[in-house]
């Protein structure tokens, strides 16, 4: 088995817990789908949210969704200047048999002019 890492982001409408959990569980399901990973299979998420963010903890929809054996860690992302505002972001790493040029990265609604390079078409 090798371990990879899964990078993803998504922003959010809205500072308001519903908002910060329903968007991180979608941005969650979208990885596990297009990467097919069993839940199991995920050893750890990082979530960082931007600072405009406060509500709530993204890792809170991690939790929902069943991913109980993990290791969940969250973080205020980096402010930077004129950055994207309203995003979370994520590092999944899992044990799995693909290789790490196999992952399928995934970045939703504006979160996806951070990588337009890893865009599945």
């Amino acid at each position: 088995m090798n371990i990879s890492a899964i990078r993803g982001a998504i922003t959010v409408e809205e500072n308001a817990p519903d908002a910060i959990i329903k968007n991180t569980s979608y941005l969650l399901q979208e990885i596990i789908k297009r990467n097919q990973l069993q839940l199991s299979n995920i050893i750890s998420i990082y979530f960082t949210a931007t600072e405009d963010l406060d509500t709530a903890y993204p890792a809170v929809a991690a939790r929902q969704l069943g991913i109980t054996q993990a290791a969940l860690m969250c973080f205020q992302e980096m402010k930077v200047v004129d950055s994207l505002q309203k995003c979370i972001r994520v590092v999944v790493q899992v044990s799995t048999n693909s290789t790490q040029a196999m992952m399928n990265h995934v970045y939703l609604k504006e979160a996806a002019k951070l990588r337009p390079d890893l865009i599945q078409k």
